[in-house]
């Protein structure tokens, strides 16, 4: 598909969208962004013995959500927030983001999982984080990887619902065994409202005020160098609060590092394919793969550690997931855009 092809797929007023914020410090900003990888493996790095050296936080959502709001804060500030009631009309992509998290990835779950150890806990585990679509750092990443991060965000709420509604379904029809009653909606909810629509808020009154306001202009230029940082840090704390947790699963760990490596390695393969099948450009295809291979692991932790008798085993199972989905999405950032060029055969 060419160029003005793809183009024409967009509305006028989406299909070229240049990053909003423009820093008064470039050569900052240009190192964070040509340096990133490099940080976030140093984020990853220092979580370790922080992991082992620092307590044990009363509860993981107060030190991890706020974290998290930042992260999701300085990108949404990079997004023009005031054309996503338009991206939402890309019925198109929509379909295709369905498609992808809701029959092939399930799909591929369900052939991965007879490689998992035999314990219902540890598979009930895989396949609740496996099942679930991210709602929120999926958006950086995909920013970062060239993607369409606008639309990604504009249908977080579309897939929040939709994996509250499936979840059930789903895991009945892998298990064999009815776990509705089991999953409680409200640590999601609770999750979506702080990771996603606070920093969504703030960062809409901010873009706001900045075009209105000129004294709030160099403080929201300055703004532009957060995501770097911002993401570093939840790499740092994500790692230093999984580690300790992980214990509990240690003698399975090779079998379902296994699971999640393949799942990584196809995920995104299964969402480009569906984004293929409905012919969408490629920034919205790789958006697409992006989603496929990003899991909702940081907002189902606290569903699942709520379920009786599930335990740290659970906790810890979901807990791999985050860490190897973190290095692979440090691998996306540059494989995706390779991958899908915008000259296709």
């Amino acid at each position: 598909m060419d160029k003005s092809r793809q183009i024409a797929h967009l509305p006028p007023r989406i299909a070229s969208h240049p990053p909003i914020l423009m820093t008064d410090s470039p050569s900052l900003q240009n190192f964070l962004e040509r340096r990133q990888i490099p940080i976030y493996l140093a984020g990853m790095l220092a979580g370790l013995p922080a992991g082992w050296l620092l307590p044990a936080p009363a509860s993981m959502e107060a030190i991890l959500n706020p974290a998290l709001a930042l992260m999701m804060f300085a990108t949404f500030l990079q997004i023009p927030l005031a054309r996503l009631p338009q991206a939402l009309r890309q019925g198109r992509f929509l379909c295709a983001l369905l498609l992808a998290n809701f029959v092939f990835v399930p799909l591929l779950a369900w052939l991965l999982l007879p490689m998992a150890p035999a314990d219902p806990h540890i598979r009930f585990a895989i396949a609740l984080v496996l099942l679930a679509p991210c709602i929120d750092y999926v958006v950086v990443f995909s920013h970062l990887g060239k993607a369409d991060a606008r639309l990604l965000l504009a249908v977080t709420p579309v897939l929040l619902i939709a994996q509250m509604l499936a979840l059930p379904v789903l895991l009945h029809y892998v298990f064999g065994i009815g776990v509705a009653a089991a999953l409680d909606p409200e640590p999601v909810v609770r999750a979506f409202a702080w990771i996603v629509a606070l920093p969504l808020l703030a960062a809409f009154l901010a873009q706001s005020a900045e075009k209105r306001f000129r004294p709030a202009r160099a403080a929201f230029q300055r703004l532009a160098l957060l995501p770097v940082p911002a993401t570093a840090l939840v790499l740092f704390i994500v790692i230093a609060i999984a580690l300790p947790q992980a214990g509990a699963a240690l003698q399975f760990a090779w079998r379902i590092v296994l699971v999640y490596a393949i799942y990584a390695a196809l995920a995104p393969l299964a969402g480009w394919a569906a984004a293929r099948m409905l012919a969408l450009p490629v920034q919205q295809q790789r958006s697409v793969a992006f989603s496929a291979a990003t899991r909702n692991s940081l907002v189902v932790l606290p569903v699942a550690v709520a379920i009786p008798e599930a335990g740290p085993l659970v906790a810890s199972v979901i807990v791999m997931q985050t860490l190897v989905e973190l290095v692979s999405e440090l691998l996306y950032i540059r494989w995706v855009p390779r991958l899908i060029r915008q000259r296709q055969d």
